[in-house]
């Protein structure tokens, strides 16, 4: 998309999408950076619909179907319009809900064919040499020590790293309360080498940083954490780990998720740790136990290892 398109997708509005951008905020709870995408990619459909003489309350099947077709050819992968597709259908039945139009278009669309991607994990030797990679005798490497250790530990979102502030660590009991998506609190217990590190960072080590911010973890100048500060070390110490595959903060949340399940945790208490409103999100986590079993048990098994005669 051109910078013109941006502005024009950013300037064009209509009541129903106001309504139910507004609805998402008020009702759903839902964080700003989704209510934003949402509303992107809703102004991005109306600016079609408009440009070809439609409009939204007279957008029927073949105009959705246009629409996508529209941003298959300018390259979107099925993934991508399935999202696409996705925010329609709720944003129609929110549409049909109020009494806006007397249909849903979108729900006679079957969604493109998406395969399941799996997340990138580390095994468990590779988090212990991620982990220590930070050098603890400076200030900004006992932060990051600290930092990937509750990250581990907890299995947080980026955005709940950079939120944590001093008084979200209780001690005592050796948890974290967090605020996920949509506002949603949770507690989360940490391990005692996660407590210990905690509890020597805020003691002793975050004063050293000049704090301007009341975030757990600042950078240099004592401000918080930024996303993209957090992405960049993470990048930094796996390639010192040498781990050479690309990884990101989410990759210790995916390792967190699938080491508890592989140590024998139920699905619903990692359901509960990870902060999944719906434990369908938290099933792709049992899609990589059950292909490292099927591995092993082809690897291993001896009849496995028997050729099939004919």
């Amino acid at each position: 998309m051109c910078p013109d398109d941006r502005h024009h997708c950013e300037t064009a509005s209509h009541p129903w999408i106001d309504g139910y951008l507004e609805h998402l905020i008020v009702v759903k709870g839902l964080a700003e950076n989704s209510v934003s995408s949402y509303g992107s990619d809703l102004r991005e459909f109306l600016i079609f619909l408009l440009d070809r003489g439609y409009s939204l309350q007279d957008a029927g099947e073949q105009a959705l179907f246009l629409y996508l077709l529209h941003l298959n050819r300018k390259g979107l992968a099925n993934r991508s319009l399935a999202r696409q597709l996705s925010t329609l259908r709720t944003f129609f039945d929110y549409a049909c809900e109020q009494g806006w139009t007397g249909a849903n278009p979108a729900r006679l669309l079957d969604s493109p064919r998406t395969g399941r991607l799996l997340p990138e994990i580390l095994t468990v030797e590779e988090v212990e040499r991620l982990l220590a990679q930070p050098d603890c005798s400076t200030k900004l490497g006992f932060r990051d020590r600290t930092m990937l250790e509750v990250m581990y530990a907890a299995g947080l979102r980026v955005s709940e790293v950079c939120a944590l502030r001093p008084l979200d660590f209780d001690p005592q009991a050796g948890v974290l309360k967090l605020w996920g998506k949509g506002g949603k609190e949770r507690f989360v217990p940490l391990h005692l080498t996660a407590i210990e590190y905690v509890s020597s960072y805020l003691e002793k080590w975050r004063s050293r940083l000049s704090p301007a911010q009341e975030a757990m973890f600042l950078n240099r100048s004592g401000k918080t954490l930024s996303r993209q500060g957090l992405w960049k070390l993470i990048r930094k110490y796996g390639l010192q780990a040498g781990i050479r595959r690309a990884i990101s903060p989410h990759t210790l949340r995916h390792s967190f998720a699938t080491h508890l399940l592989e140590g024998g945790a139920d699905l619903r208490t990692v359901q509960l740790l990870l902060g999944h409103a719906d434990i369908g999100t938290t099933e792709i986590y049992t899609h990589i136990q059950g292909q490292r079993l099927r591995d092993m048990h082809r690897k291993y098994h001896p009849r496995s290892r028997m050729q099939v005669r004919t």
